[in-house]
């Protein structure tokens, strides 16, 4: 990619916008791990850098999240004695990330469906425009989501701080209506930023703003763990590590249907886990690739990874001095940026076509849609995977079936070669073939013995032909080992034909044939007819 001055000025928007909606919920999820404050600044900065600088995901911005913060303050209150052991199983988990991505682990997450996706991206939209409606009306924010949110609504009605919502319906009105032609100078977030903090500071000042933001550089926290704290380290590591590389590449899969590129995520969780090891070691709270700040980025503009570094980097200089000049920001001036950030979110392209795609493909993405706004990510997600794996089971063993051939061999034309012979009946099939076309896997194996075991009865021989077969799982080699037993039963003889590659090296493997005498086993169809001559003679 060709880095210009446009790619220049996207990155620093895009870093600048994240940086300044990254810094309250930074500071809030550090209080809500019971960490404090500045540690939640502290991890978005190392986990911020170190997830840009040597992660997968050019356009991804990370730092603390509610999955992490909930994560990390079970750990705390369950798995450590104090914070030093707290701050040394962050470090661990970060470094089992890193052994996730050497291993090789991340390329599976790509394989999750679009529906998949889409339903998360815009369950992602719908949670930011909920929680946000507080702040918007100046409430504080609540916990529980979206539920949470509709629950706390009634009173934040009756008592809607009318400087916050002015200053709210400013920065809306600008992110919307900004035009079209300046948004490549100055992108709609920071115009709205700009817009609703010059309202709150020139005029509407009763808004609550950010306040004061903590100074200072953070300090080397680890100790020298004992074996015995190692060993109850893992446990709580691991699943750190899982819930981090989980949402980080979901998140990724996110900046790529935004960006339309595609990410490395074995690079992706090494990049995470080096920033989660070097948030425990300075005592800050860890974090992961966040759908919220990823989504401003690009909006904004940002297109490399440079925009993460300077996301992180400004958020270093806060600590050094310039934490002044954004506390002044109204959280109302934050919620209505985010407001249209959520609703951009939201995959309107599909769910204005809803009532034309398929029933399975609607219950897949409605059902994650509503997992992710209603429960959590995590669940969301694994759910929507199995619903979609159930649907496609269901499309492939229809694929499959359509691939399967039996059909009977007349004496005359198999066995004779159209020849007049005497005695032969025209229309006598004393031997069928059953043709495995194609791939053959769980999804169609079972409902093959009930599809074929009638035509083998009917016959005195049976062809096996995998002369087109590409492929056949363990449970699909099961089955056919349950055809042959069949043959067997009904006093038909098999004969196999055409095995190779793959398929011969399952059937082998798995000791498929070994009831089927080895003269049967054979490559061709000339092969199959003089075999199947000589078992009808005898």
């Amino acid at each position: 990619m060709k880095y210009d001055f446009d790619t220049l000025r996207g990155d620093l928007f895009g870093g600048v916008t994240a940086m300044v909606v990254a810094l309250p919920l930074s500071l809030a999820y550090g209080v809500a791990a019971g960490m404090g404050a500045a540690a939640g600044l502290y991890g978005a900065i190392a986990v911020g850098f170190f997830a840009a600088f040597f992660g997968g995901t050019p356009t991804q911005i990370s730092g603390p999240t509610a999955p992490m913060t909930v994560v990390m303050a079970v750990i705390i209150t369950t798995y450590a004695e104090n914070l030093t052991e707290a701050l040394t199983i962050v470090v661990l988990g970060g470094l089992l990330q890193v052994l996730l991505g050497v291993l090789k682990f991340g390329r599976f997450v790509a394989y999750t469906p679009y529906l998949v996706v889409s339903g998360f991206l815009s369950g992602i939209g719908v949670i930011i425009i909920a929680i946000q409606v507080l702040p918007f009306l100046g409430s504080n924010p609540v916990p529980g989501g979206a539920v949470g949110m509709v629950f706390a609504l009634p009173e934040a009605l009756d008592e809607i701080n009318s400087s916050a919502f002015g200053v709210g319906a400013v920065t809306l009105g600008a992110v919307v209506f900004w035009p079209q032609r300046y948004r490549k100078i100055l992108p709609t977030p920071l115009v709205g930023l700009f817009a609703g903090t010059l309202v709150g500071v020139a005029w509407l000042n009763g808004a609550p703003t950010l306040g004061k933001i903590p100074s200072g550089l953070p300090g080397l926290q680890l100790g020298l763990p004992s074996l015995a704290m190692l060993a109850r380290a893992v446990e709580p590591a691991l699943i750190f590590a899982l819930v981090g590389s989980v949402v980080s590449l979901l998140t990724s899969l996110v900046a790529d249907s935004l960006t339309r590129t595609s990410h490395d995520p074995d690079r992706e969780l090494i990049g995470q886990g080096l920033g989660n090891a070097a948030a425990g070691l300075i005592g800050g709270l860890p974090g992961c690739g966040t759908p919220v700040y990823t989504v401003i980025n690009i909006r904004a503009g940002g297109r490399t990874r440079a925009a993460g570094v300077i996301f992180a980097l400004l958020l270093l200089a806060t600590l050094l001095g310039l934490g002044p000049y954004v506390e002044s920001v109204p959280f109302a001036a934050l919620s209505g940026v985010l407001m249209k950030v959520g609703w951009d979110l939201i995959d309107w392209r599909l769910l204005c076509h809803l009532h034309r795609i398929r029933r399975e493909h609607l219950f897949i993405m409605l059902t994650t849609l509503g997992l992710t706004v209603f429960v959590d990510l995590i669940t969301a997600v694994a759910i929507g995977l199995i619903v979609s794996g159930l649907a496609h089971a269901g499309q492939f063993e229809r694929f499959e079936l359509d691939s399967v051939v039996s059909v009977p061999l007349l004496d005359d034309m198999f066995l004779y070669g159209g020849e007049d012979a005497e005695g032969v009946d025209p229309y006598e099939a004393r031997v069928g073939m059953v043709a495995l076309r194609g791939s053959f896997t769980v999804a169609s194996s079972k409902k093959l013995v009930r599809a074929i075991s009638l035509d083998i009865k009917d016959h005195e021989v049976v062809i096996f032909n995998f002369t087109e077969a590409t492929y056949i799982d363990d449970s699909a080699a099961m089955v056919i080992k349950q055809l042959i037993d069949v043959a067997t039963e009904e006093d038909t003889e098999s004969i196999i034909l055409g095995i190779s590659g793959e398929v011969k090296h399952t059937l082998e493997t798995l000791n498929i044939l070994w009831s089927v005498p080895e003269g049967r086993i054979v490559e061709t169809l000339d092969e199959a007819r003089e075999t199947a001559r000589a078992l009808l003679r005898d």
